[in-house]
């Protein structure tokens, strides 16, 4: 048993080290400047046309509405506020459930990735399955716990997700789907929007 944990121990330093040896740079996050839709306006208000590949309206975090970052770390990430940018109990919970769906063939798999890895993903790597991919998110993503502050990732996270429609963000999925901006949305339109992804 214990020259087996050595052995293990062993190969899971060297998938480590050989998968922090070439990681992006993840400093490059707080100079992200995301692309945004130009909306052309009548002098009466109204919307006339809007123009991007992709609607996204950026939203800096302190004008997003606690009902909406609430509704989003509920669906994606709990204990976001508590990990260091791994969830080492959703890990455990996500493996428990691997386990006992490839010995018994019923239950669900879950993920585990948190909201710090989900923004090392999208910024800066590829959606590659793999474990040398997974690898290098879980290494990104204590880095960029430890550089940013957890409200930073989280306002990454909320402009640059993808909600379906071509809508990139809460701000720009809140007109897609309800006509309404952040601050009229209601409990169950915020819950609807959090289990998009």
């Amino acid at each position: 048993g214990v020259l087996l944990f050595v052995i293990a121990s062993a190969a899971a330093g060297y998938m480590i080290y050989r998968a922090s040896g070439d990681l992006p740079d993840y400093e490059s996050l707080a100079k992200y400047e995301p692309p945004v839709m130009t909306r052309i306006h009548a002098h009466d208000g109204s919307l006339i046309a809007e123009y991007a590949r992709e609607r996204r309206i950026f939203v800096p975090i302190n004008t997003i509405p606690k009902l909406m970052i609430a509704a989003f770390l509920s669906a994606e990430d709990r204990r976001f506020y508590e990990h260091g940018g791994i969830d080492v109990t959703g890990v455990a919970r996500a493996v428990v459930k691997y386990a006992e769906r490839k010995l018994t063939g019923h239950g669900s798999i879950q993920g585990a990735s948190t909201i710090t890895q989900q923004v090392a993903k999208n910024f800066l790597l590829t959606n590659e399955r793999s474990i040398d991919r997974k690898i290098k998110e879980a290494i990104l993503a204590m880095r960029i716990d430890q550089a940013y502050p957890k409200d930073k990732i989280l306002e990454l996270y909320l402009n640059d997700i993808f909600l379906g429609l071509g809508s990139y963000g809460v701000a720009a999925a809140a007109l897609t789907y309800f006509n309404k901006s952040l601050y009229e949305l209601t409990l169950a339109d915020a819950a609807y929007l959090a289990a998009l992804p």
